[in-house]
């Protein structure tokens, strides 16, 4: 009972944070550092969490149906290899297009896995929720849409969407646009403009172009658009100044990976720090960058730990908003 009476705690006082800071917090894939990913669960303990905002991977199915699933395959999250063993592609991956709703709701969910050269199963975080442990399944689009406005209606909260189209040329290329799927579905949810507590975003840089030019003008709506972005030659021309110049004519912000901001083996975070942040401030852009883990400072040579990692980010790189595994650490944080 205490656990649960904590939770309430956090979500209570967390509501207060709006009032005290402009930062905000994205639940990345939900609170994914303690259920499997994209799972209702993951999304709902989220929200208990305080966030504001929860973020939503989607593909699209054979029959049309819009996935939340990270990734536009099956064979790292689910059971797919047991229960379709035939439906595996040349490529050795199954892919969520090439079954329907009702199959892919027919698969158990678990943590992220791998397999090694045995060929077992290993999760992704060893020290996270057990693989294929409890029962967990894949929804739709809409479903999380109705779970964060249910509860948007009874708690009196105001949690918003930000929505991720995975691979939409990958989708164009089979015949499906993914992207114009996903805003119909958010201009029949009531997000239609930019005071809608709605984010579109996609790692594509012609696809937000497209969406911009094309498909918001067709659906008469005007949601915020977010360029996410990682450390790649793709994207060494939109991150210069002119680049970023150019990119603030559509898009709200950009969404780049810690390692474009500060290198992952600086010895300083701030003599390792790049300009990125404070180039797409000049240019009226927020950033919101991506992942902060319980895990992530293992990895990194210039943060202690998570807090510290947080206080480098918010406190002296200055971004507007994080994606997190670990949305209560991220409230604690900027409560205090």
């Amino acid at each position: 009972m205490l656990k649960y009476f904590n939770i309430f705690i956090i979500y209570t006082l967390s509501t207060l944070t709006t009032f005290a800071t402009d930062k905000i917090i994205i639940a990345h894939r939900g609170a994914s550092g303690y259920l499997p990913e994209h799972t209702i669960a993951a999304k709902a303990m989220a929200y208990a969490m305080g966030v504001d905002y929860i973020e939503q991977d989607v593909v699209m199915s054979k029959d049309n149906h819009l996935i939340v699933l990270h990734d536009h395959y099956l064979d790292r999250v689910t059971d797919v290899q047991t229960k379709f063993p035939d439906r595996i592609r040349e490529d050795g991956r199954y892919y969520v297009i090439d079954f329907t709703l009702s199959e892919i709701k027919s698969l158990n969910v678990t943590e992220r896995y791998y397999f090694d050269e045995k060929g077992t199963k290993n999760a992704v975080f060893k020290d996270r929720f057990p693989l294929f442990q409890s029962y967990f399944k894949i929804h739709t689009l809409e479903e999380e849409i109705e779970l964060i406005q249910g509860l948007n209606k009874s708690t009196g909260g105001d949690v918003g969407i930000y929505t991720e189209a995975k691979n939409p040329s990958f989708h164009l290329s089979e015949g499906k646009d993914l992207s114009k799927a996903i805003l119909e579905t958010f201009k029949r949810y009531g997000y239609e403009d930019q005071r809608s507590k709605a984010f579109y975003q996609t790692f594509e840089i012609d696809e937000l172009k497209r969406v911009y030019n094309k498909i918001l003008p067709i659906l008469n709506i005007d949601v915020k658009l977010i360029q996410l972005m990682g450390k790649s030659d793709y994207y060494k021309k939109v991150t210069t100044i002119e680049g970023l110049k150019d990119l603030s004519l559509y898009a709200y912000g950009i969404g780049p990976s810690l390692n474009m901001i500060i290198p992952n083996n600086s010895k300083d975070s701030i003599l390792g720090l790049s300009s990125l942040v404070e180039d797409a401030h000049s240019v009226g852009m927020k950033v919101h960058p991506y992942t902060f883990r319980q895990e992530s400072p293992l990895a990194l040579t210039y943060a202690t730990n998570y807090e510290n990692l947080l206080d480098i980010y918010f406190n002296h790189v200055g971004v507007d908003g994080v994606f997190t595994d670990f949305p209560d650490l991220t409230v604690k944080f900027l409560m205090r």
